[in-house]
């Protein structure tokens, strides 16, 4: 099995946005409502931290399929929040390959470079 892991290029306009909120249940309005979001110390919606994040298990699952699904783990932390129309990356560098597992560094990063969400990814690659 490659360990190469092709990086996961999504927008997030507002429109994804609120279909994500009606999907999982949270309608907070930091990311559905434009007019209480301006007075919030953000400025505007900003985009669900598990919707990116969701970005970094699509990239994995593309690239290692059902391994991904039953030997994955993610370790990640949010360093900065995505606006509605970013641009994100979701990209993976190998980190160490042992014993039958490869560690990669991910993160998502919007069009500016900003990283939003930085972190690890381990899966079983071979038994």
């Amino acid at each position: 099995m490659s360990t190469e892991v092709a990086s996961v290029i999504r927008q997030l306009p507002q429109s994804r946005i609120n279909a994500y909120a009606d999907a999982s249940g949270d309608h907070n309005p930091i990311h559905i409502d434009p007019v209480f979001a301006a007075t919030t110390p953000f400025g505007g919606t900003i985009v669900h931290g598990m919707l990116v994040l969701a970005l970094i298990g699509e990239m994995m699952r593309a690239s290692f399929g059902e391994a991904w699904s039953t030997t994955g783990k993610l370790k990640a932390r949010f360093k900065a929040p995505t606006r509605p129309g970013d641009t994100v990356t979701a990209s993976a560098s190998l980190s160490r390959e042992k014993d039958g597992a490869a560690e990669y560094a991910v993160q998502c990063a919007t069009q500016t470079g900003e990283v939003v969400i930085e972190g690890r990814a381990t899966v079983v690659v071979s038994a």
